[in-house]
This record gives C-alpha cells, sequence and structure tokens, in this order.
C-alpha cells in the first residue's frame, strides 16, 4: 500500500509470468563431487620452510663476506638465527596428511560402538609440533538421537587418540514432534 492506501504492485512478488528471486546463472554455487574434493596437506608448511632456511644462509654468507660494517651488521645474524629456527620448524611441524576425512570416520564409527547418523568432521592440530588431528562429532543413528560421541583421530596414522561417548543430553521434542529421549539408566 502507498501513503494513500491504494494497492502497490510488488516488482518481487511471485506471479505466474515472473518467478521470485533468483540467482543468475553465473553465481549458482558450483557443488563439488565429494569424491573430486580433497583436504589441503599440511606438508605445504615445509615450502616456506625451505625458503626461509634459504634466506638465513644467504644472510649467513653476507654476513661472513661482507664482514661487519655498516650496511651489513650483526642484525643480519640475529635475522639469519631467526628465520633458520622459523625455517626447521616449519619442515618439522610439516607432517603428511596420510589420513582423510573419510578414513577418521571410519575409525571414530568403530571407536563409539553405536550406529551413526549423523556426523561432522574438522581438521584441527595438536601439541608443539602441530600433529593434524581429525574431530570428529557422531551422533546415533536413531530419530531423535540418543547418543553422541566425540573421537580425536590422528592424520598422520589411523588411530584413535581420545574418544568421549555419552547419552545425548539434547531435547529434541520441539524439533521432532514426539518426546525427548528417555535417558538411559545407569549401571
Amino acid at each position: 500500500m502507498n501513503e494513500r492506501g491504494e494497492p502497490v504492485d510488488d516488482p518481487g512478488a511471485d506471479s505466474p509470468d515472473q518467478p521470485g528471486d533468483q540467482l543468475p546463472e553465473d553465481l549458482q554455487p558450483n557443488l563439488v563431487d565429494p569424491e573430486d574434493y580433497v583436504f589441503p596437506n599440511n606438508n605445504r608448511r615445509r615450502i616456506p620452510g625451505y625458503l626461509y632456511l634459504g634466506i638465513a644462509v644467504a644472510l649467513a654468507a653476507l654476513v661472513v663476506i661482507r664482514g661487519d660494517g655498516v650496511y651489513v651488521n650483526r642484525g643480519y645474524v640475529m635475522a639469519a638465527v631467526i628465520l633458520g629456527l622459523l625455517g626447521v620448524y616449519s619442515i618439522v611441524s610439516g607432517w603428511n596428511l596420510n589420513v582423510d576425512e573419510r578414513d577418521a570416520l571410519v575409525a571414530a564409527v568403530r571407536e563409539v560402538g553405536f550406529p551413526v547418523g549423523h556426523a561432522s568432521a574438522q581438521m584441527g592440530w595438536r601439541g608443539l609440533l602441530s600433529r593434524p588431528t581429525w574431530r570428529i562429532l557422531l551422533y546415533s543413528a536413531d530419530d531423535p538421537p540418543s547418543k553422541r560421541g566425540f573421537v580425536l583421530v590422528d592424520g598422520v596414522e589411523p588411530t584413535v587418540v581420545d574418544s568421549f561417548v555419552e547419552d545425548n543430553p539434547e531435547d529434541w521434542s520441539k524439533l521432532t514432534g514426539g518426546s525427548a529421549p528417555e535417558p538411559a539408566a545407569e549401571s
């Protein structure tokens, strides 16, 4: 309605002649087949590590060749040491990601011991050397889920680092229209 109370044609309203809001063809999401998707590997950290080491060696060589002067001084030595340490750390922490999310999910399903419905995988890192670790959140296959679990799976070797399984404390009754799952008896 306009200021006078008269109906106004809404250009955004759906009509048989004109469909509602739609994305143009060039903005449509291009969904990738999950089989074609590859999670980025952590061993890419080694590339800057080698660059840091190369620059550290060049700075150290420059100090040896030019000596201590106005343009080349002890700051170059400090920079070479710092870049060398960063380079070594980058190379050492550049683990090769051997376990993909599907392998991690299989290991997590074996660990929790219940049929799994919904699950989610996230890559994280643990420890000082940033070892890749999959964080898997799993819900049981029943509706609503009566159990949930959280499993950490190593990204280098398909072993379970830690796991936690509990009865699902969430109340799903408002979402499913049914009653909330009965808590399991403690034994």
